[in-house]
């Protein structure tokens, strides 16, 4: 019984870490995008990557496939430019230009 209160104990507290990370990388994104704060991309916050909760959109899978590749869970402006070149949503433009023209990477139609 102990043992099950203390694997508990120790998911509960990993998923609240997970959750506080989300704020920490809206960050990350931000400073190395700092001209989408008044736009659609800056205006949509966690939905740049997100659908809902903690589900991925496109553009965020392509992020985690690149902090996976990494082996890590630290969002850095590298790992984002790396992501640049693809079109996650595949709406015709590459990530990098839609950021760029503040429209939403993850999300087919949001085009520049």
């Amino acid at each position: 019984m102990k043992v099950r209160l203390f694997v508990s104990t120790v998911l509960a507290l990993g998923l609240m870490v997970t959750a506080l990370a989300t704020p920490k990388h809206l960050a990350t994104f931000l400073k190395t995008y700092p001209s989408v704060k008044n736009n659609a991309v800056g205006k949509a916050k966690c939905a740049v990557c997100h659908v809902k909760g903690k589900e991925l959109n496109v553009y965020g899978k392509d992020l985690q496939k690149v902090l996976q590749e990494k082996k890590t869970k630290d969002l850095t402006a590298e790992i984002l430019k790396s992501v640049e070149k693809l079109d996650s949503d595949k709406d015709g433009a590459s990530n990098g230009d839609e950021i760029k023209a503040g429209t939403l990477p993850g999300d087919p139609k949001s085009k520049p």
